[in-house]
């Protein structure tokens, strides 16, 4: 009666195993104003240059996958969760009975 549940069993739910459709759309629109910065503004030095970028670079940021958690954006969420909400966990398992001891 052993049950083995691959590791993996989610990640063909994502687009090429690592995205969702909000990380996909979270990354595109960096992508495009990285893009249309480039188009509009002339870099001449390198300070302009990472700013241009700079859209782009840091939604591949959010969106790079991590172990143990999705990506970076779904793990800045997990730690801003945990400090912001209550912290007191109570135990909701199969052998829980409502407080009450098991007459058996």
């Amino acid at each position: 009666m052993n049950y083995l549940i691959p590791a993996n069993s989610k990640k063909s739910m994502l687009i090429l195993g690592f995205f969702n459709p909000t990380d996909l759309i979270i990354f595109g629109t960096g992508c495009m104003m990285t893009f249309i910065f480039l188009l509009a503004i002339r870099a001449s030095d390198l300070t302009t240059s990472l700013l241009i970028v700079a859209p782009a670079l840091f939604t591949a940021f959010l969106v790079m996958p991590v172990p143990n958690h999705h990506n970076i954006r779904t793990l800045i969420g997990n730690i801003y969760t945990y400090y912001s909400k209550r912290r007191t966990y109570l135990w909701r398992g199969w052998c829980f009975k409502d407080g009450e001891e098991s007459s058996k």
